[in-house]
């Protein structure tokens, strides 16, 4: 768990990542020298830009596969200019954007059949929850509970993100959850 200052770095760090990237069509290679060590051990995060109040782009890692340092650079510029649900940030509203950080616990394997059995496993505004089969894939952080805090509507919701019906569930249905320390300026 990063202390107080290393929060502030790594959220200053991804700041200046979409700040130079309003004018570089690429993420900055981080400098892993004379980092804290806890920078340059493989972590995975989300990056979730808000405006407003408002969700302005949101791009993460479920899997750590690379440091955390790298990991908040590469998804810091993925929210601002490669979530496809929003046009890239601009400079001209970079004072309005606010960063969060959302630091991933590995993913614990639910064994569960069913829906139902789903339902009575995740804990509500504990776990994020990851679900998947052969052809979709989504994920809900924990603080989506927030604004949707039935665990039925939660996960229906989920199923629609990844491109599956309401009701369906595969035979193929893999499900994982994990918690997360968040951050934001």
């Amino acid at each position: 768990m990063p202390d107080e200052s290393e929060k502030t770095a790594l959220l200053r760090i991804a700041r200046k990542t979409i700040s130079e990237g309003c004018t570089r069509d690429l993420p900055p290679e981080p400098d892993l020298q004379d980092q804290p060590e806890r920078f340059c051990q493989p972590a995975a995060c989300f990056v979730t830009l808000h405006k407003h109040g408002a969700l302005r782009g949101c791009i993460g890692s479920t899997v750590a596969h690379r440091s955390l340092l790298e990991d908040v650079v590469h998804n810091a510029f993925a929210s601002a200019f490669r979530d496809s649900r929003f046009p890239p940030v601009t400079e001209s509203e970079l004072s309005e954007i606010r960063i969060e950080i959302s630091l991933l616990t590995p993913q614990q394997r639910l064994t569960v059949t069913s829906e139902d059995d789903l339902l009575q496993t995740i804990r509500p505004g504990i776990d994020g929850l990851l679900i998947r089969n052969a052809r979709h894939s989504a994920t809900f952080l924990p603080q989506v509970w927030q604004q949707l805090p039935d665990p039925r509507q939660f996960l229906q919701r989920l199923k629609i993100k990844a491109g599956m019906a309401p009701g369906e569930w595969p035979d193929d249905m893999e499900c994982f959850c994990y918690q997360c320390v968040k951050f934001a300026e």
